[in-house]
C-alpha cells in the first residue's frame, strides 16, 4: 500500500507528485504520458512566472523531462473508481486493477463539456463511463458510444467487438474508426432517456435526413477524457461541478485532498501548481 494515489497528470498532479517524492512519501501518479491535453493544445503561455511565452509542447517536454530526471513514472492507466473504505482509498482503473493507498489527491481536471440530461440519473442503468468493464454487458446489443477524444478510440473499437451495432458520436476530428458496425453521428443528443434502463438517445434535431429525431439504443458509454469527480467518487462534496475543499485542500471526506481545475476557477497553470503543492504537504501532515 502507497501513501498516496494521485489522479491525473495535469500541472496540479506533477506538482503535487514532486512534493511528495520531496518529502519522501511513497505514490502512484496515474494520468497519460503525454500530460494532458489542455497543456499540449496551448497556443503559448505568458503568464507563467518564469516561463516567456512558450507554447504547449516546450511547457510539456519541460516537464515530462522533469519527471523523468526524479524517476517519476506515470501509470497510464484510466481511473474509473475512487472507494473509500475504513482506513484506507481503492482505486479501481480501467483496465480492472486495484490499487490501495492511505491517502488521494484529486487533481483530475474538469470536464469541457456538460452533461447530457438523463447522463446522471440513468447511470450504473445503462449509462457507464467504462468500456472494459461493462462492455460485455452488451454483448449483440446497439450502444451509443460518446466520445471526446481520439485518444480514446481503442475503447471505441473495443466495444465494436462486443456490440452488434454502435452509434458514435464523435466530438473531436479526424475519426480513424472504420467498422462496418459503427455509424458517426456528427450531433449532440438532447438526453439519454428511458424507463427503468436506458431506452433511447433523442436529439433536438434529427442528425441528418437519414436519421430519426430518437434512436433506440440498450446501452450509452460516456467516454471522455476527465470523468466528474462527483461520479469518480461517491460521497464527495461536489457544488457546481467543483470538488469543494478547504485552504488545505482536503475535501469532506478524510485522507482525500483535490488540487487544480477540478477545485474551481481560475484555470490556470499557476493555480493548479500551487494547489497541488499544498495538497501534497497537507498528504504528509495528514500522513
Amino acid at each position: 500500500m502507497t501513501d498516496c494515489i494521485i489522479i491525473g497528470s495535469g500541472v496540479a498532479g506533477i506538482s503535487a507528485a514532486l512534493t511528495l517524492k520531496a518529502n519522501g512519501k511513497s505514490f502512484l501518479l496515474f494520468g497519460s504520458p503525454s500530460l494532458s491535453e489542455k497543456i499540449e493544445k496551448a497556443e503559448m503561455i505568458r503568464n507563467y512566472p518564469g516561463l516567456s511565452g512558450v507554447t504547449g509542447k516546450q511547457f510539456a517536454h519541460a516537464l515530462q523531462t522533469q519527471l523523468a530526471d526524479e524517476n517519476i513514472e506515470i501509470i497510464n492507466e484510466k481511473v474509473g473508481g475512487v472507494y473509500a473504505l475504513k482506513d484506507k482509498f481503492a482505486v479501481l482503473t480501467n483496465d480492472q486493477k486495484t490499487y490501495e493507498s492511505r491517502t488521494v489527491i484529486l487533481a483530475c481536471g474538469v470536464e469541457s463539456v456538460k452533461q447530457i440530461d438523463g447522463e446522471e440519473t440513468f447511470l450504473g442503468r445503462g449509462v457507464s463511463y467504462c468500456a472494459t468493464c461493462d462492455g460485455f454487458l452488451y454483448k449483440d446489443k446497439t450502444i451509443a458510444v460518446f466520445c471526446t477524444s481520439k485518444r480514446l478510440e481503442h475503447e471505441i473499437e473495443y466495444l465494436s467487438d462486443i456490440a452488434a451495432k454502435v452509434y458514435l458520436i464523435a466530438m473531436y476530428k479526424d475519426v480513424a474508426i472504420n467498422r462496418e458496425n459503427v455509424e458517426i453521428i456528427r450531433k449532440m443528443p438532447q438526453k439519454i432517456d428511458g424507463a427503468k434502463r436506458v431506452e433511447k438517445i433523442v436529439f433536438a434535431m434529427p442528425p441528418s435526413q437519414n436519421l430519426p429525431k430518437e434512436l433506440a439504443v440498450d446501452g450509452v458509454f460516456m467516454l471522455r477524457e476527465c470523468v466528474s469527480p462527483a461520479i469518480l467518487m461517491g460521497g464527495l462534496d461536489v457544488k457546481d461541478g467543483h470538488v469543494v475543499v478547504d485552504r488545505d485542500m482536503s475535501t469532506n471526506l478524510s485522507g482525500c485532498f483535490a488540487a487544480g481545475d477540478c477545485t474551481g476557477r481560475p484555470y490556470q497553470y499557476a493555480k493548479a501548481v500551487g494547489e497541488g503543492n499544498v495538497a501534497a504537504h497537507s498528504v504528509s501532515k495528514y500522513l
